[in-house]
């Protein structure tokens, strides 16, 4: 049922019970999601409104934002101050009882991403989600399930997808300019982690539902260390720097190379494991199958500082300026390697280069092929009105999650993983079920 249908009785109790903070319970009867023209603005509900969730919310901001969610209240005043019309909301629970909702943007933690998109796809609601799509990979193949049996439009928040820069880099791979490819490498400079969990319990701030904010994950007292932005150093939150920037930077050769489950997953170099927090640094080895044509992969992930040592021999040098004097390299402190047969192709967000730089001399890049995006958000937008479908939808974006976070299981397991996409398990490490299966405290559930 939407807005247009619910008498003005049954809306006004509805937001009654929403103000007056009842719970309405987490049982949800589906919808089927309008069909709207190109000029009709959808009605969107947002959960996660500061931070990337301020972004998120930008990005959606000429539709009908009618619902803001936020477990910190002056977050959630700051954004309805903005959209002065929206319901506000502390319990995501709550928000999603309105029978008016499109569409959702989720913006939270990653331990909260599953349980916020399984209720909103669930009810019938399109779905935005932030990367990684989730915290462990049984959440991912349970929403990417879900979204595939409501038929939903889905869009993951690897914003960086929609550049023009990336779409370059696709055309020139599957163009075949450096040749097949059957090693990659990918990193990124982010560090997490390194240290101990907190032993203080200072008092919870005033305005701030931590209760909320856990979620699903285990009681802790609440630390200034875990929220409200540092939360990806510690497992029971995040995947740090693999967690944050792999789906972005994994995203291109998932792309280019059509990659989609990884057949192997191993640590390379590592420090020793820690039980609360993540790696600062990490070398991992991921095995991809061949697909058709195209031969397996070797893709090489490295964050914290590390990098293919490949990289230094083959890095473009930059024109001597009369400060600089001698030439230098260019620094590329994060990005992508793509090693082929004929010749090197390096990218990152904004720039790609194709090396040796003196073999592709006069080089001409062929008339683009792929069309520019409308915008990340955009896309999404666009396709929940029309039935249409996103670049990043759950089907590409949860497989890349997916690959993403067996690099963590793969280091937290202490073993290489050779993984069975179908039976979503390493079956020659049994070890790895406790981290890839997900464990709620009780009263949550998928």
């Amino acid at each position: 049922m939407n807005l247009a249908s619910a008498t003005r009785r049954q809306f006004l109790h509805w937001t009654t019970l929403g103000g007056a903070g009842f719970f309405l319970g987490c049982q949800r009867t589906a919808v089927n999601a309008r069909r709207l023209s190109p000029n009709e603005k959808l009605n969107i509900g947002v959960v996660g409104v500061a931070h990337r969730g301020g972004s998120n919310l930008g990005g959606v901001a000429l539709e009908n934002i009618v619902a803001l969610c936020d477990v910190d209240d002056n977050f959630l005043q700051a954004a309805a101050a903005k959209f002065p019309r929206a319901q506000t909301y502390n319990d995501f629970r709550r928000m999603l009882d309105r029978p008016d909702l499109d569409a959702v943007v989720c913006s939270t933690a990653d331990h909260t991403h599953a349980v916020v998109s399984m209720l909103a796809l669930q009810g019938g609601r399109h779905l935005y989600c932030e990367k990684p799509l989730t915290r462990t990979v049984s959440e991912c193949r349970r929403v990417r399930e879900a979204a595939r049996r409501g038929k939903l439009v889905t869009q993951m928040g690897t914003q960086i997808h929609a550049g023009t820069n990336y779409r370059r880099v696709v055309e020139l791979i599957q163009g075949g300019v450096i040749g097949p490819v059957a090693e990659v490498h990918v990193w990124a400079s982010v560090k997490y982690g390194g240290m101990d969990r907190p032993a203080e319990t200072p008092p919870v701030p005033p305005g701030l539902h931590y209760d909320l904010w856990l979620g699903p994950v285990a009681e802790r007292p609440y630390h200034p260390e875990y929220l409200p932005t540092k939360w990806r150093n510690w497992w029971a939150f995040g995947g740090g720097g693999l967690g944050d920037f792999g789906c972005h930077y994994m995203d291109l050769p998932h792309w280019a190379l059509g990659l989609h489950d990884c057949s192997s997953v191993e640590v390379v170099d590592g420090p020793p494991l820690h039980p609360e927090t993540v790696p600062p640094w990490l070398v991992l080895r991921y095995g991809y199958p061949a697909r058709g044509a195209q031969p397996p992969v070797k893709l090489m992930w490295y964050h914290g500082g590390k990098q293919p040592e490949l990289l230094a021999s083959v890095l473009p040098e930059e024109k001597a300026s009369a400060k600089q004097g001698a030439k230098q390299k260019t620094p590329w402190q994060s990005g992508v390697l793509f090693v082929g047969t004929k010749g090197m192709l390096l990218a990152d967000y904004g720039r790609h280069v194709l090396l040796p730089q003196q073999q592709f001399a006069g080089f001409d890049a062929p008339k683009p092929s792929i069309p520019d995006s409308v915008g990340h958000h955009q896309e999404w937008i666009t396709a929940c009105k029309t039935g249409g479908t996103t670049t990043c939808n759950f089907d590409y974006s949860g497989a890349l999650t997916e690959a993403v976070l067996l690099g963590n299981v793969a280091y937290r397991a202490g073993q290489k993983l050779e993984w069975d996409p179908k039976k979503l398990r390493a079956g020659n490490c049994p070890a790895a079920d406790e981290f890839i299966q997900h464990q709620y405290r009780k009263g949550w559930t998928l």
